[in-house]
């Protein structure tokens, strides 16, 4: 029987971003799915679909949820930044044997709005209706925000994949509390399974006393991990190695990972 794990990227990106993790988990015998977002397979460089600046959340949640409702048992639900608040509202559904979040955007509920937040979405704020519009940062916002411990060639590497994002998903996760829908709260008590919550002392997109409160909210399931070397990128940051083994190793110990 597989262990199946599908791994959900956030912001801005696609499902190329995995390619280290799943590299690591599929030589250690784990299926990955790394689906890519709704009008996110896209060039980087062609202007976006413009269904996109209006896509939610919960659009994103419904694709997914088809997605692992044709998989023969729960998969493990890993999910990066924005695709961390996925895998917690896919988690509050049941659809999930375990959670694994990696700096995860937090859900409705809990503040996040610091300064070094502000500043790494300051380019899609200072745009009007910017709630409804595709939105992409610049190469300089993207470093300070989410790239700043990696290398420069790596830095421009990334960079140059990333695509354009929903105004709309980011107006529900920063500013949830004026959301009439409410797409990006979740109920925790119907989070049941083991869930992973991984802070980065360094990250300025979620800061870590963020990350922090996200875990506590999962408290009665969660166990919580913060790196002090490392800010938003653990996926490619210098060190994911030992990120993704420290996964597996609390796979293993909450007896997530399926042996024949």
């Amino acid at each position: 029987m597989a262990n199946t794990i599908v791994m959900i990227h956030g912001m801005c990106c696609g499902g190329w971003c995995w390619e280290n993790y799943q590299s690591f988990f599929e030589a250690q015998g784990f299926q990955c799915l790394t689906p890519t977002l709704r009008y996110h397979d896209m060039n980087p460089e062609a202007s976006p679909d413009p269904r996109l600046g209006s896509t939610s959340l919960l659009d994103y949640a419904a694709d997914l949820e088809a997605l692992i409702r044709g998989l023969d048992e729960p998969p493990i639900i890993m999910g990066h930044s924005m695709g961390g608040l996925l895998a917690q509202i896919l988690g509050s559904r049941g659809l999930g044997r375990a959670l694994v979040l990696i700096t995860p955007a937090s859900p409705a509920g809990i503040l996040a709005l610091r300064f070094s937040v502000i500043k790494s979405f300051s380019e899609a704020l200072s745009r009007w209706g910017f709630w409804k519009k595709p939105q992409r940062p610049s190469f300089r916002m993207a470093v300070y925000g989410l790239l700043h411990r990696l290398p420069e060639p790596q830095q421009r590497e990334i960079y140059q994949k990333m695509v354009y994002e929903s105004g709309r998903a980011a107006a529900e996760i920063g500013f949830w509390y004026l959301d009439p829908h409410h797409a990006s709260r979740v109920d925790e008590t119907k989070i049941t399974c083991p869930v992973l919550v991984l802070g980065a002392k360094e990250d300025r997109a979620t800061p870590a006393a963020v990350v922090r409160k996200v875990a506590r909210k999962y408290q009665h399931v969660a166990t919580y991990k913060e790196y002090e070397d490392h800010a938003h990128w653990l996926l490619a940051e210098p060190g994911w190695e030992t990120i993704a083994g420290d996964i597996l190793h609390w796979l293993r110990e909450k007896g997530v990972v399926i042996t024949s």
